[in-house]
């Protein structure tokens, strides 16, 4: 078996190097004739593909592939049609993966292919959220690593051939969010079996909040409202308007829990300046998340009013 690890990147050159030297450390088994990783740099301005480019003797299995600014929906599709592997794992450029990553999904995926005789599955690993950037792996699980979502592109891995039958993704989705999540109701409508891989381990770094980063968290909440509505009208179902919380439920749970946009990311920000200063960057930021929460619901209802959608 052949794999190509697909990776798209925009302006992650840091963090990047550390998930290519992770990519590097892979132990390997008969069962994998090989593996590439197929970096598509999404245009970015900070050096990137220069910097890969220099480094190429140290990134031996790396395929640097550019194209302009198009979204991840985008630069993934071209590294699938680029990549020559028959197994394609997708993670993001902030991921840190152990030694015993490549193999972990490989052989949880040839015990179910060889047991049910087709590849329609995919694997899904353990993504630990971390802000240690220099030393990722450090970081112990949480209860709120846990994820419920269906085909989450920081960690999967999926026949090719599959992958190809489903459409890939669709570029449409420019913007932040759910362009995989889309994709995974249309594998899972195909029969598509998700199977849980909790050996293939990646540590997803996030920088701690500080105040500055405010403003950048709601443009990303108002863009995954945006985003959201392209999936709803894609996929019309309770499901998906659960999953992007477009309900009257999600609506009263935001509004109620701010007291109707009272408890806000102003009246909040003295706070969690405290708990920042105190090092509690994470509860600052989980209290923050009720009030993004609320940002990104109204802000659903508003868009999907605009486009005559309710």
């Amino acid at each position: 078996m052949f794999i190509s690890v697909v990776i798209p990147t925009f302006n992650r050159r840091p963090i990047l190097e550390k998930c290519l030297r992770a990519l590097e450390n892979q132990i390997l088994s008969n069962a994998i004739s090989g593996y590439e990783v197929v970096v598509v740099d999404d245009g970015s301005i900070d050096g990137t593909p220069l910097w890969l480019q220099q480094r190429s003797t140290e990134f031996p299995h790396v395929l640097l592939i550019q194209q302009d600014h198009g979204g991840p929906a985008e630069a993934r599709n071209r590294g699938v049609m680029k990549s020559k592997g028959e197994l394609i794992i997708f993670i993001d450029s902030d991921l840190v993966v152990t030694n015993t990553f490549l193999i972990s999904h490989a052989h949880t995926l040839l015990t179910r292919w060889n047991r049910k005789k087709d590849r329609l599955c995919f694997t899904y690993g353990a993504v630990i959220n971390t802000s240690n950037f220099d030393n990722p792996v450090s970081e112990p699980h949480k209860l709120s690593d846990l994820s419920w979502a269906y085909f989450a592109t920081g960690n999967v891995a999926i026949d090719k051939q599959v992958l190809l039958r489903s459409g890939l993704f669709d570029t449409s989705f420019r913007l932040y969010g759910w362009e995989d999540l889309e994709l995974g109701e249309r594998l899972r409508l195909m029969g598509v079996e998700l199977i849980k891989c909790p050996k293939a381990v990646g540590y997803h770094w996030h920088p701690s909040l500080t105040l500055e980063k405010i403003p950048d968290l709601i443009r990303v909440e108002r863009e995954r409202a945006k985003m959201g509505l392209i999936f709803y009208q894609k996929h019309p179902t309770i499901r998906v308007r659960f999953i992007i919380q477009y309900t009257f439920l999600h609506r009263f749970l935001w509004e109620f829990l701010t007291l109707g946009g009272v408890i806000n990311e102003k009246s909040l920000r003295p706070l969690m300046a405290f708990l920042i200063r105190r090092g509690h960057s994470a509860i600052a930021m989980e209290i923050l998340r009720i009030p993004l929460n609320l940002i990104g619901v109204r802000e659903i209802y508003r868009e999907a009013t605009l486009i005559g959608l309710r």
